[in-house]
């Protein structure tokens, strides 16, 4: 059996998460859906293999651009996972989402989790998580999902949301400052190649999926959203946000 990670994480939340989840499994392979380099359509697993597909969930849906990049991969039967990691608003449709092409890609989901992470704008909202308690628990997910596999339980878990789904809303493409160097590493590790490499201060908006790769990397600081719009979608989400959500495994 060989165990993978299929990881959608444009700033480490969801990394972290899907870490933490195989924190116990023995060598894990790691297949990275931000690269725009990858040829997906060459990698195949296989029936005895395990894997845990981790993704954000933006606004209570799933990145489109990582669910096709997965639609690509030959599933092939492998039992999988999967993860909708969010900043403690809500993650609605985003499992669903993600059991839909996972499936359609030739996997057999066998289990899935939601997760809180640090929000990846309003860094106010689920800061510092995955905390300890959260780790604790994602760790035992995994020892769970791990167990199911090697028992060879194949029976499907009934995974919330809802069908249509919801649309995608518009997001917050980040712009650079006077302080960018135009080193270019935002647009070497743009996921949606949304930045151009000859001008890095150009952004293709059509192209942005608001996913803060280009913020995160950036070495002098200098790409950032707009503060009047992050304090209007603060305070829309506010209430939503104020309780504390904990993750969960759908078994």
């Amino acid at each position: 059996m060989n165990k993978y990670r299929i990881i959608f994480s444009p700033i480490g939340g969801t990394e972290k998460v899907a870490n933490t989840i195989t924190k116990s499994w023995d060598t894990v392979k790691d297949i990275d859906l931000s690269r725009t380099d990858l040829d997906y359509s060459s990698i195949s697993l296989t029936k005895e293999d395990i894997a845990v597909i981790a993704m954000p969930s933006f606004g209570g849906v799933a990145p489109q651009l990582a669910l096709d990049r997965i639609a690509k991969i030959g599933g092939n039967q492998c039992r999988c996972a999967i993860v909708a990691v969010y900043g403690n608003r809500a993650y609605e449709n985003t499992l669903v989402q993600m059991e839909d092409y996972a499936v359609k890609a030739g996997f057999h989901v066998i289990a899935a989790v939601s997760a809180v992470a640090e929000h990846s704008i309003l860094h106010q909202y689920a800061t510092g998580r995955p905390d300890e308690n959260d780790c604790n628990q994602l760790t035992e997910f995994g020892n769970q999902i791990l167990e199911k596999a090697e028992s060879n339980n194949e029976t499907v878990p009934e995974i919330p949301g809802n069908r249509p789904y919801k649309e995608s809303s518009a997001g917050l493409s980040p712009k650079a400052n006077a302080s960018c160097s135009a080193c270019g590493l935002c647009a070497d590790t743009c996921p949606a190649g949304a930045i151009d490499r000859k001008n890095p201060r150009m952004i293709d908006k059509s192209k942005c999926i608001s996913c803060m790769r280009c913020v995160a990397v950036c070495p002098k600081h200098a790409r950032k959203v707009s503060g009047f719009m992050t304090a209007v979608v603060g305070m829309a989400i506010k209430k939503a946000c104020s309780v504390r959500k904990e993750c969960e495994l759908f078994l």
